[in-house]
């Protein structure tokens, strides 16, 4: 594809700066840092200006925060407590936001600090306010410099890495692109990092993925960096949540410090993932995207079919199981028979009452719960088709 064409409709853009990015390194290529590396921040406050300068929006979700704090109470072991994450969490992010703050006011811009968390996201009217608060700061030539709320959130609770909360942004900000600045030049057809066995091909760049495939998250391996989370694989999944949104995302390689003049001249670097099929809008993308589901309902072929290519909705004669615990209005993975999830959607129905009205007619259901109840166990306004 030629990048020029994605190019020409971008105005707003999210970039995600990976820790590995602005980091330090010890001698001897330990992945422990010594902090942050105020250089590059300060190389890439000057090419977000430039950007703007060029009449782009642009949103910053920056990684940094632990790293920068483990550096200030000198916790440089490799495994940390949680309570010690959180703790370099809150020292760390003050470190970093004040150090973009600084670079970026002697360019004559403005920062704006946004911290964000699963409970702040899965609620659909706080999701709503992040959305106008970000549109209202980028209208304003501010650029939001977002990261997870790591001092206060827990795993039951936490986005999980700056990759998925840069999907997550870019989507919610109606951007055009998402670069993600990384340590690797992109996605390969092997783990470029291991030794080539004998009869095996070299690792290759993949310039352009249109369809992220089991093989391919397969391909994408874990991050041996225990400076940053997730690797290569969050990345790909991030990849494959603005894809469904239409949202074009590039995995280049930050320490090269040309790279963002290269891909705003529609070089072909890295690896751009994006394909113009197969979009979700606005809220039923929430759903499927950023909500995270609490049980499992199983259907039967007919109501599968009913609802991958009829679009209806779900009623209780094709549901055939129930797992796990959720109440009204929790979002639920839907299964066929083979146990493949093809859907999501947000519940009418507790588990316990979909375990006593699974399989029957709706005229049955009322004889069940009541007069109050629901013809279907998930709305098609509800419901998306994965």
């Amino acid at each position: 594809m030629n990048r020029n064409e994605i190019l020409r409709g971008v105005k707003r853009v999210v970039i995600k700066i990976g820790s590995s990015v602005i980091s330090h390194r010890e001698k001897g290529g330990s992945d422990l840092v010594q902090g942050l590396n105020r250089n590059m921040v300060r190389h890439y406050s000057r090419q977000i200006k430039k950007l703007i300068d060029a009449g782009y929006e642009v949103a910053l979700v920056s990684s940094g925060a632990v790293m920068a704090g483990r550096s200030r109470l000198g916790l440089d072991r490799a495994n940390l407590s949680i309570p010690e994450k959180q703790a370099c969490a809150a020292v760390g992010q003050s470190a970093l936001i004040r150090s973009y703050e600084k670079k970026f006011e002697k360019l004559g811009l403005t920062v704006a600090q946004i911290l964000l968390s699963n409970d702040d996201l899965e609620n659909r009217k706080r999701y709503l306010n992040a959305k106008n608060t970000i549109d209202a700061l980028l209208s304003r030539g501010v650029i939001p410099i977002i990261n997870e709320n790591d001092s206060v959130t827990v795993d039951e609770i936490k986005i999980g890495d700056n990759d998925t909360l840069s999907a997550t942004v870019a989507c919610l900000a109606n951007a055009q692109l998402l670069i993600i600045l990384s340590d690797i030049e992109g996605l390969f057809t092997r783990d470029p990092g291991k030794p080539v066995e004998r009869g095996a091909e070299p690792a290759k760049l993949i310039g352009h993925v249109e369809r992220v495939t089991p093989e391919m998250e397969k391909i994408a391996g874990k991050s041996r960096n225990l400076v940053t989370v997730g690797g290569m694989y969050t990345k790909v999944m991030a990849a494959k949540k603005t894809m469904s949104f239409g949202v074009p995302a590039l995995v280049v390689d930050g320490l090269d410090r040309k790279v963002l003049e290269k891909v705003f001249a529609g070089k072909n670097v890295g690896t751009l993932f994006y394909s113009s099929d197969g979009k979700i809008k606005g809220r039923k993308h929430w759903i499927a995207h950023t909500l995270r589901p609490n049980g499992e309902i199983v259907v039967d072929a007919g109501a599968r079919k009913a609802i991958v290519e009829r679009g209806k909705s779900l009623l209780p004669a094709g549901v055939v199981g129930v797992e796990g615990k959720f109440e009204f209005g929790n979002c639920v993975r839907i299964l066929d028979e083979n146990q493949k999830e093809f859907a999501r959607g947000l519940v009418n129905y507790s588990s316990g009452e979909m375990d006593k009205i699974k399989g029957m007619k709706t005229a049955s259901v009322r004889s069940v719960v009541g007069p109050n109840f629901y013809e279907e166990v998930v709305h098609r306004d509800d419901l998306v088709a994965l």
